[in-house]
């Protein structure tokens, strides 16, 4: 069970014994195995003229990993999917901006369109990303199942991943913007939910709309609220904070857990 400062975990039927069962064998078992700070240790690849960030050892079940508006650029993502190599998967974060994410500091760039950004980076133009980017695990990697992480506006695509045909089998979330109660409702497999207490861009009141129609796929689930955090904490929490440290590296383990459990 998770252990949280605050926490609301919604289960779905069956999944809290099976979620037990498997945290004995469970590979991640220290938090030396996420990387806070340091260099990355995997390489960049070209498939399909979509840039991919490969991380860890082959493995039957690969994580692919879905970044925030940051990028694959940023720093804290190639640490965090380094991370799920640690821990046992082949990982595959994909350039989803296609070499443009949004700035770092997004907030002090006056001349930076949110709107224009995201209307270019929508559904359309990034659904084929993802199909490229599970093309490349099977073909090229030898992945035989795939799930999926996402973060922030990668979140949302957890959830479009999870649906008829789109090629993830189990999904973890965290934080998830602008998700969509249709993308929830598609959803085809198991699906695990880190949201932050303080995350205005998912007030409570929308975590417990989003816990329900969770509730109605007959989907394991899980949604986990921790406390102290904001949006963002997954991939960019302050670690010199305890509270979002503990949230940042919990976080990363209910993924694992859920992999474990459900993969």
């Amino acid at each position: 069970m998770l252990r949280l400062t605050s926490l609301l975990a919604l289960w779905g039927v069956g999944s809290l014994v099976s979620a037990q069962s498997i945290q004995e064998d469970c590979p991640a078992t220290g938090v030396s195995i996420i990387a806070h700070s340091g260099d990355p240790v995997g390489k960049e690849q070209v498939y399909n003229e979509i840039n991919m960030y490969v991380t860890g050892n082959a493995s039957d079940t690969g994580v692919l990993y879905l970044t925030d508006v940051f990028g694959i650029q940023l720093l804290e993502n190639k640490l965090l999917a380094d991370s799920f190599g640690r821990a046992g998967y082949l990982t595959v974060a994909p350039d989803m901006f296609n070499g443009t994410p949004a700035p770092g500091d997004i907030n002090g760039q006056p001349d930076f369109d949110v709107n224009k950004f995201l209307a270019e980076h929508a559904a359309d133009a990034t659904d084929p990303i993802l199909a490229t980017a599970v093309d490349f695990m099977r073909t090229e990697l030898g992945v035989k199942k795939v799930v999926v992480t996402g973060y922030c506006f990668g979140g949302r695509y957890t959830f479009r991943m999870l649906a008829e045909g789109m090629g993830a089998s189990v999904g973890f979330a965290a934080h998830p913007s602008m998700l969509e109660d249709a993308e929830i409702s598609a959803i085809t497999g198991p699906a695990s939910i880190a949201a932050a207490d303080g995350d205005d861009m998912t007030p409570a009141e929308r975590r417990m709309q989003i816990g329900a129609l969770l509730e109605e796929t007959g989907q394991p689930y899980t949604l986990a609220v921790y406390g102290g955090t904001a949006h963002g904490f997954g991939v960019r929490a302050n670690v010199t904070d305890p509270k979002q440290k503990f949230g940042k590296e919990e976080a990363f383990f209910q993924a694992i857990r859920w992999f474990g459990a459900w993969a």
